[in-house]
């Protein structure tokens, strides 16, 4: 007689079958010719925290893609990675220090990027498991890091080919500009003050 639990317990078993896919090489493509090659690169998550319910939604949906492909015997790599995240990245440390009661300036400039790079390494081992939590079939012996040396010359060749085809240009533009960053920041970063003003006081 066989003593069945109750309940399946999750937590015993889900991280000792991902360990065995892994092991096995499955998610690791041969780069087989006769072979024909499906990949898909993973949407680097922001190394500034933990995966959302978005993240997982986006994860299930790209698993089922390749794993329906790898069945259908192609050749197949889901590139798993992180992405740097930049202002996000560096306003997330800065709220951690202010708790601290510092600021980036009393670091200087090579310890706060000490702790740019301590903080990015921790989030970045919280996303991997996490995302082999969700199961996703991808091949963790080619994750990247946007900032990895391979990956930042990529950029700066492709930016160049871009400028010389007239795709990158200078032009005057409004930019949404944060004064305690001295930096732009994107649209998705910006907090919007309500208020009743004269709209004549706005100039171009």
């Amino acid at each position: 007689m066989v003593d069945i639990p109750k309940a399946f317990d999750a937590v015993e078993w889900e991280d000792k079958i991902y360990g065995i896919w892994e092991k096995s090489g499955a998610f690791t493509p041969t780069r087989d010719k006769n072979k024909e090659p499906y990949c898909i690169i993973m949407p680097p998550p922001n190394a500034t925290g933990t995966l959302h319910l978005g993240h997982a939604v986006m994860l299930a949906i790209e698993d089922i893609f390749i794993r329906f492909k790898r069945m259908r015997g192609f050749e197949t790599l889901w590139l798993p990675g992180t992405d740097h995240a930049a202002i996000a990245t560096q306003n997330k440390v800065e709220q951690i220090l202010a708790e601290e009661g510092k600021s980036r300036h009393d670091l200087g400039r090579t310890d706060f990027i000490k702790r740019v790079k301590e903080y990015v390494a921790g989030s970045q081992a919280t996303i991997r498991n996490q995302v082999r939590k969700m199961g996703a079939s991808c091949d963790w012996t080619r994750e990247k890091y946007t900032l990895d040396s391979d990956v930042s010359r990529t950029v700066r060749h492709v930016f160049k080919k871009m400028f010389e085809d007239n795709l990158i240009y200078r032009g005057h533009r409004i930019v949404n500009w944060c004064p305690r960053c001295s930096s732009t920041i994107s649209d998705d970063e910006v907090k919007y003050d309500e208020r009743k003003e004269k709209l004549y006081w706005i100039k171009y």
